[in-house]
């Protein structure tokens, strides 16, 4: 596992609680956890997709070969899939990480509801980055359709 050195140089709870999240990311890996390699797997697919989408989209759009817009949408869509993916897997590495936290007694009270807050905040960003790919991927479809 490896850690920014913004983290493991730190002694504050937020970076405890990153910490212990990785940690629960590690766990993922190695109880095979499902989503977590379906995820890895995605990765090759996704880094195609984000590039070449959107240039497909508009080089379909700009030379008006609708077919090419929307294989743009399909490689695009991959994205999307991705961050849905994501979202099992960063929620439960952060559950597996609260209740690490719990059984080895590295945080308590106020320190463990703290601990909760970040990384409930950071599961929300993930949930903000998803939401985000789909409108992205909506305002695509829209574009196309109105070539139409």
């Amino acid at each position: 596992m490896r850690l920014s050195q913004g983290i493991y140089g730190s002694s504050s709870l937020a970076a405890a609680a990153v910490a212990a999240h990785e940690c629960g990311h590690v766990l993922q890996d190695f109880q095979g956890y499902k989503f977590m390699n379906l995820r890895a797997a995605l990765v090759p697919v996704v880094n195609l997709g984000s590039r070449l989408g959107p240039l497909l989209i508009m080089a379909g759009l700009i030379f008006n070969i609708l077919y090419l817009a929307w294989l743009g949408v399909l490689f695009f869509a991959a994205v999307l899939v991705f961050h849905i993916v994501t979202l099992p897997v960063e929620f439960d590495a952060s559950s597996r990480a609260l209740r690490l936290v719990d059984e080895l007694g590295i945080l308590q009270g106020d320190e463990r509801k703290g601990a909760r807050a970040v990384l409930t905040a950071a599961a929300w960003t993930y949930v903000a980055t998803a939401f985000y790919a789909f409108l992205n991927l909506l305002y695509y479809i829209v574009l196309i359709n109105r070539r139409r």
